[in-house]
């Protein structure tokens, strides 16, 4: 059975070989680095299925190695790893383009679940309705989820893996009401303060990314959820 290739990038050396060698004990191909640079140079050779990133790193910091991952791979999920619990941290580092934040202490249980739902989003997944083949169509608009796109004749929008995946659950039912808990408990696999935060994030990207058609339109439901209506 072929491993998943996962680059953890931790400066952390204790820290580091424990998360190593339980991800090694439940069949991941793990590389690691201690800095940012060394992650860096290892992203270009080890070709990584997932990321994990610490932030606070010497030689160069977390957001700025998701940055350089970013600029040539808009694809591949990355997890922050960080001892910072602040809103804004949380805010800064999904805006740089992780797909999820988890914050130290952690236990790995946690790690390993995260790392696997990203992991199951990453693959085409059958679609209903207007969703054949992954394809929406959204007013002026035409998302494709398997690609990560939404296409506008005025502009064309690579989404990060968790934009797709919330934008998905919307699309799927338009006009109708889609819960925040919901959308939480299927993405992030709980509704806690700090996911909320996060998914708050994506949703306001969303709806900039739909600004060129008035008649779509991403309504928050107050004191329920959001309802995509096109």
């Amino acid at each position: 059975m072929k491993k998943i290739k996962l680059l953890l990038v931790e400066d952390e050396i204790v820290l580091a070989g424990v998360v190593k060698e339980t991800l090694e004990a439940n069949g991941f191909q793990i590389s690691h680095a201690e800095n940012g640079q060394q992650g860096w140079e290892q992203y270009l050779s080890f070709r990584p299925e997932l990321c994990v990133v610490d932030i606070m790193m010497p030689r160069k910091d977390g957001l700025s190695l998701v940055k350089d991952i970013r600029s040539v791979d808009e694809q591949t999920p990355i997890i922050f790893l960080t001892a910072k619990s602040e809103t804004q941290d949380v805010i800064k580092g999904l805006q740089t383009g992780a797909d999820d934040y988890i914050k130290k202490p952690f236990s790995i249980e946690e790690l390993i679940l995260r790392i696997k739902t990203l992991l199951k989003r990453t693959q085409p997944l059958q679609t209903a309705s207007n969703g054949n083949n992954g394809i929406y169509f959204m007013g002026t608009y035409i998302f494709d989820y398997n690609r990560q796109e939404l296409r506008h004749e005025k502009e064309q929008i690579r989404l990060s893996l968790r934009e797709a995946d919330i934008l998905k659950m919307l699309a799927e039912k338009p006009n109708i009401t889609t819960h925040r808990k919901n959308i939480l408990l299927d993405l992030w696999g709980d509704d806690n303060f700090f996911n909320a935060r996060n998914m708050d994030v994506y949703i306001s990207k969303i709806r900039k990314y739909l600004q060129h058609d008035p008649a779509v339109q991403l309504i928050n439901v107050r004191g329920l959820g959001y309802k995509l209506v096109f």
